[in-house]
């Protein structure tokens, strides 16, 4: 898992006035949006369980106090 989404040393995006065109991504750049993607999905699955145990109804034997 990685230890943030933003990596500062990859960050190339300054832009100059002439430049039109759109940058092409390398294999890297689209494995690292893979990698994040992939993370967003786990990160979500695990707070939906978390919400789910969290909202849920009491179990029967709870409700009645024993």
């Amino acid at each position: 898992m990685p230890d943030a989404y933003y990596d500062e040393r990859a960050d190339n995006t300054a832009r100059k006035l002439k430049d039109t065109r759109s940058t092409r991504l390398t294999l890297a750049q689209i494995k690292q949006l893979r990698k994040m993607n992939d993370l967003k999905k786990f990160e979500k699955v695990n707070d939906t369980r978390r919400l789910q145990r969290q909202y849920r109804a009491p179990a029967p034997e709870q409700a009645a106090g024993l």
